[in-house]
Order: structure tokens, then C-alpha cells, then sequence
């Protein structure tokens, strides 16, 4: 079956699909959740778009509390799962496309989600549509999950899997080509100070909407001269390559700091506006209370992202090194400090002892480690039947070599028992996930339709090779 012609014949279909998901922002509200709404209304309707798609083209469709569902063909007791999401990360500013237009430029379809992960999930159900009209008999049923919740902690895919059967094997297009068989352990980490009773020279201090993504705004209330600040925050911008804002607020200056988003997994991709503000802040004179939390921000994530400052360094052969990203980060003075981190550790990571030696390293700095949530890491073996079957499949679409990867952001193939992280990233493309005009590429979006279907036949299918 040639895969790439059929999805070939579908390129205006899968852009249409592709834009309409785009069209709808399912960030998550909170602020407008409810027991009918778990993530607000934008998610849900996001769900309920493609679970329509399903409906009318006459595949089995089924909602769970609103919060995921799933579409199904095939027939068997065993279960093969593809799990994407339809949630998306905030937009940002700046974009050169509106981000929820699915604007078509250059071979690129722009807009929140195009790659992360709303164009994967597009490739996948095309690829089941793909399938069922080729008429290949399945032995397996296959069911493309859809979580509305993944960006904001899997509560999504907690809910499902309570209420339905796990697969027994399946993958998350969500992350690159060839194949992810190792994901990094994912902890919040929460370090806070406590508050003052003197009045500081901070009066407030705020960045960073998601411990997952890069803050590309800081900024803070302080007392002071507001020419003086303002001509030292001209040389230091200068001297860093940043831009930002000095203005007068009431009794305060607010200094403003511009950096750039990325994805927590990899926050050297990003210039973290916080890290850049506190120091800025370093070189006007402080209250000890604020230097405490400036020196904290600037020692523990200033020089680089990988720990070292903090004792939570750790690398290894398997996945890489572990990486943190102060994402959110509050200062008051009544109230202290709060600075969440997203850590993304390596797959043999020695959890307790690291985060030990973290808190021996803040003795007397007057912060405290906390952990909130923590994802183990996952992992399959090489020599699993999973890995060798899409290694096989891969290679015969692309020509190229099925290389193992490991990565530092989290697929909701950790949640399955046995599941890999399987595109629709390719090698040597830019990732735009989490960034400002985020895209995905048009060629590559059905090359990935066509890998997929392939995919399907290869581990759903009566036989072995039903994919050649």
C-alpha cells in the first residue's frame, strides 16, 4: 500500500481539518471550569470537534467526563492506543500570523498547536481514516485517545484510563521522529522564602504564566530614583542584548524585561526575561530580604539550567542531561518568595539524594525546597517489538535510519504500560512547540499521515507487512 500517495490525495482535507482545530483556543480557564467544564469551555469544545469528526465518518466515538474521549475502529480485545491532546499551551505576543488562524504561508501552517499538538493529532486521525477506507482487516481495536489537559498536568488521561482499558501497547505523536523511548523524569520543584516585615526595595516581583514554558516577561515594583534606575537599566539591556520598560507606578518604578518562550524541557532554547530582571536588579542597591531572592534567582539558574548551582545536577547515557526551568516565580515582601521549577531528570536520576543535597546546598540562603508533583521517568527497551515494528515502518517511509531518542518533555506515552513517543517532528526541523509562530510543516505533516497509517497496519493488523 502506498501510504504517501493516499495521504497525498487528502493534502487539502488535512490542511482543512488542521486549520479548524487551530480556530478553536483551548487553553485551559480555570477561571471558567466547572463540573461540566473541567478545563473551561475551549478545551471541551475542542474534544467534542473531533469526537463530531469521528461521529460522521462513522468510526465509534466515546466522551469521558468531558475531560477525554476516544475514536475506535477495528475489532479484537486487544487495544492499540494513539494518545494526542487538543489543548494548547498560552499564545504569547509578537507573532508574524495570528495564532488561532491556521494561516498557510511558505509551506508552513502557522498557529498555537500546529505542531504541539494539534497537527500530530490531525496526522493520526487521518491516518485512521486512511485505513478504514483501504479496507485492511484489523485484529485490534485502535483508538485514537484525545486528552483536552496534557499541557497542565495529565488530569485528562488520569480520569480516562480510570474509567477505560489501558492498551496494550501503543504511542503519543507528540514529540519528534524516529522514536522516543526514553522521557525524563518531570518534578515541580517549589522553593519559597519567607516574608518580611520591613519595607523592601522590591514592592513586587512576577513572571511566568506555566512551569513548562520559558517566561518571556518580568517584571517588578521598586523603590528608587526613577532617572537612576532607568540609565541603569539602558546599560545593562545594552550589555545583555534584552529589551524592556522603565516606568513610574504610584510610589515605585516598574522595570519591565522582555526575554523569549520555549519549552521547559529544553530552556536554553529560551532567554528566561525573570533570571535577566533579578539581575538587573542585583546592581541597584537592595534590602536584604529582596537580595536574598534576587541572589537566589541569579545563583541558583543565572550561569546555566542544568543545577549545578543547586546540587541537582545528574546526567546519563540513557536520556541526557537533567535540566531546570524557573518557569513561574512571585515575590511580595508580606508574603516572601515562591519559584517553581520544572525539573526534567535523567532517566537513572538518584531523586531523593539529589534533592537532599539541594537542601544542604540553601542552608542559611533563607529558601526551602519543596517537591509538588513528580512524573517518574519512562522507559522501553530497544529490543521491544514495539520499538522494532516502527524502526521497520519508519525506515520504509522515510529511507532513513530509525534512531532511538530520549527527551525532557513529557508524552502521554508515559502513562501507557507500554508506549514510545513516535513524531511528528522530524530530524533537522526547528521546533517551534511552546514559541511564538509555532508551525508545522505542510510536506511534513502528510509524510506523518502516511507513517502513521503505516503504523496502524504494522501493529494492529492481521499479519505482520500489511504495511509494505
Amino acid at each position: 500500500m502506498n501510504w504517501l500517495a493516499l495521504a497525498e490525495e487528502k493534502k487539502e482535507m488535512i490542511i482543512s481539518e488542521l486549520q479548524a482545530l487551530i480556530q478553536i483556543p483551548s487553553v485551559l480557564q480555570e477561571d471558567q471550569a466547572t463540573d461540566e467544564m473541567p478545563f473551561g469551555p475551549k478545551p471541551l469544545e475542542a474534544l467534542n470537534h473531533l469526537l463530531s469528526e469521528g461521529e460522521k465518518e462513522g468510526f465509534i466515538t466515546k466522551n469521558v467526563d468531558n475531560m477525554a474521549g476516544h475514536i475506535e475502529m477495528g475489532e479484537g480485545e486487544d487495544i492499540l492506543g494513539i494518545l494526542c491532546h487538543v489543548d494548547v499551551v498560552p499564545e504569547g505576543k509578537g507573532w508574524t500570523y495570528p495564532p488561532y488562524e491556521g494561516v498557510v504561508a511558505d509551506g508552513k501552517l502557522y498557529g498555537r498547536g500546529s505542531i504541539d499538538d494539534k497537527g500530530p493529532t490531525i496526522a493520526a486521525w487521518m491516518a485512521m481514516k486512511l485505513v478504514k477506507e483501504s479496507g485492511i482487516k484489523l485484529s485490534k481495536k485502535v483508538r485514537l485517545i484525545i486528552g483536552t489537559d496534557e499541557e497542565s498536568g495529565f488530569r485528562c488521561v488520569t480520569r480516562y484510563f480510570e474509567k477505560e482499558q489501558m492498551p496494550q501497547l501503543g504511542f503519543a505523536p507528540d514529540a519528534d521522529f524516529p522514536i522516543i523511548n526514553a522521557e525524563k523524569g518531570i518534578a515541580s520543584l517549589i522553593f519559597t522564602q519567607t516574608g518580611s516585615t520591613e519595607t523592601e526595595t522590591i514592592q513586587f516581583f512576577q513572571a511566568g504564566k506555566r512551569t513548562n514554558m520559558v517566561p518571556d516577561e518580568a517584571f517588578a515594583f521598586v523603590f528608587g530614583g526613577l532617572i537612576t534606575i532607568k540609565e541603569k537599566f539602558d546599560a545593562f539591556a545594552s550589555e545583555h542584548g534584552i529589551t524592556g520598560e522603565v516606568a513610574p507606578q504610584g510610589p515605585t518604578v516598574k522595570v519591565l524585561v522582555h526575554g523569549k518562550s520555549a519549552h521547559a524541557m529544553e530552556p536554553d532554547a529560551g532567554v528566561n526575561a525573570a533570571i535577566h530582571l533579578a539581575k538587573f536588579l542585583q546592581t541597584i542597591n537592595l534590602t536584604p530580604h529582596s537580595k536574598a531572592f534576587v541572589d537566589f534567582l541569579v545563583g541558583g539558574f543565572g550561569a546555566e539550567s542544568r543545577g549545578r548551582a543547586l546540587a541537582l545536577n545528574f546526567t546519563d547515557e540513557v536520556s541526557g542531561d537533567t535540566t531546570l526551568n524557573p518557569g513561574v516565580i512571585h515575590y511580595a515582601p508580606e508574603q516572601g518568595s515562591c519559584t517553581q521549577v520544572s525539573m526534567r531528570y535523567s532517566v537513572t536520576y538518584p531523586f531523593e539524594e539529589k534533592l537532599a543535597a539541594c537542601r544542604k546546598a540553601l542552608q542559611n540562603t533563607g529558601i526551602t525546597l519543596d517537591l509538588g508533583t513528580n512524573s517518574k521517568p519512562h522507559y522501553v527497551d530497544k529490543e521491544d517489538v514495539l520499538i522494532k515494528t516502527l524502526q521497520k515502518v519508519y525506515e520504509r517511509q522515510t529511507g532513513e535510519e530509525a534512531t532511538l531518542l530520549s527527551i525532557g518533555g513529557g508524552t502521554y506515552a508515559r502513562v501507557l504500560e507500554k508506549g514510545v513517543a513516535f513524531g511528528m517532528l522530524f530530524p533537522g526541523r526547528d521546533d517551534y512547540a511552546h514559541q511564538v509562530d509555532e508551525y508545522v510543516d505542510i510536506e511534513d505533516l502528510i509524510k506523518a499521515t502516511a507513517i502513521y497509517a503505516d503504523a496502524i497496519v504494522e501493529l494492529a493488523g492481521t499479519t505482520s507487512g500489511e504495511g509494505e
